[in-house]
């Protein structure tokens, strides 16, 4: 009977964690213009499953007139 009461509470505890939301961050450095309609952008993301990750990285080229 107690194996049975651990058993339920690890499973109810991992419910629990599965269930809540992960942490994440999220990352942005603008370096573009702002009257650039069309700047040059990096996206990722990485998502683990715990933690998540998303990075925007954004540029404007010397080319621009």
């Amino acid at each position: 009977m107690r194996n049975r009461r651990i058993a339920l509470f690890v499973a109810v505890a991992l419910v629990m964690v599965a269930a809540a939301r992960h942490p994440s961050a999220d990352l942005r450095v603008l370096l573009h213009d702002p009257s650039d309609l069309a700047p040059h952008r990096v996206q990722a993301a990485v998502d683990l499953g715990v933690m998540a990750v998303s990075i925007l990285i954004t540029w404007t080229s010397r080319r621009f007139a």
